[in-house]
């Protein structure tokens, strides 16, 4: 069986039919690769892959250094790769029983108040020229929870206006994973650091654009295309060096942030769920651990007959 073949029948499939991101076929293609190579070097071929050997790919993986969170996501990819030879080419599934490696569970971090304060206000302090748009991608990143990726595909066209109590409320349309849209407010230092880029910067920046379809991307580099992942993050990365927060920050601690901020304010758990785009309310449930190791903390601390 030709692997090349049959594994960009199974890419098409996942971003025809499954609707996967680009990040997340690009993850797959990766993973494939790896295990092409692997397969090579054994000179087996896919349909004579046995458990045994799966375990032995398993194994060569640790061997080369790579984290039980890689191997799983890489044993995920298999097990699905393999579901759909199954199905397409009625060969055996030798990945059936494989299972996961246990992994110790990690709460998410999540800066302070006043850290976040000082990292969204660094970028005010910059001499960058284009300081106004790395202040208001940094305060869209903590004001919305969205992914660094969902800030960067944002599109002019995604806002919207409705009122809510007499009050004009703005709101933002997001694309998550798996294409999934959903609809976030938007606050008002947000907003404010939104309207300051698109008034005094964004106009010259897609001026030097000859490209028609970057018109209607929101964050613009010096070019005047649409800026990338890697961009964003050198952002995050220039804002946590500027107020020493080096090594603390990366673009999902924003993330977590809002989140965790959001809890501990009072927000109920589903609304945060759905402002975080989680399909299921257990994902959403990891960061009212850290509210409550807060809570055990302060009662610790403050009570005569805690300890």
């Amino acid at each position: 069986m030709q692997f090349d073949k049959v594994a960009k029948s199974f890419l098409d499939h996942l971003q025809i039919e499954r609707a996967l991101s680009a990040n997340s076929i690009s993850a797959y293609k990766r993973d494939l690769a790896k295990f092409e190579a692997f397969l090579r070097d054994k000179s087996l071929d896919l349909a004579s892959v046995s458990e045994e050997d799966i375990v032995i790919y398993e194994v060569h993986q640790k061997a080369a250094g790579l984290s039980l969170a890689s191997i799983n996501r890489s044993t995920s990819a298999l097990k699905t790769f393999y579901k759909y030879l199954v199905r397409e080419h009625s060969i055996s599934d030798p990945t059936t029983g494989i299972t996961s490696n246990k992994l110790a569970r990690k709460l998410p971090k999540a800066l302070t108040i006043s850290e976040m304060e000082s990292l969204i206000n660094s970028a005010e302090r910059s001499s960058n020229a284009t300081a106004l748009r790395d202040k208001a991608i940094l305060e869209m990143l903590y004001g919305t929870g969205a992914r660094v990726s969902e800030i960067v595909g944002i599109n002019v066209s995604d806002f919207d206006k409705t009122l809510f109590e007499s009050s004009e409320v703005v709101t933002l349309k997001l694309r998550g994973k798996g294409s999934k849209e959903r609809i976030v407010p938007l606050g008002f230092y947000a907003k404010t650091a939104l309207d300051n880029y698109l008034v005094r910067l964004r106009p010259q920046l897609a001026a030097k654009s000859k490209d028609s379809r970057s018109n209607n991307a929101l964050f613009l580099n010096s070019r005047g295309t649409r800026i990338s992942r890697q961009s964003a993050w050198q952002i995050v990365i220039a804002a946590a060096d500027a107020c020493d927060l080096s090594g603390k920050v990366s673009p999902h601690v924003f993330r977590h942030s809002y989140a965790t901020h959001l809890l501990d304010g009072g927000a109920d758990i589903r609304v945060v769920q759905e402002l975080l785009g989680h399909s299921s309310v257990t994902t959403t449930q990891i960061y009212t651990l850290i509210t409550i190791d807060k809570v055990r903390e302060a009662y610790a601390t403050a009570h005569p007959r805690a300890l």
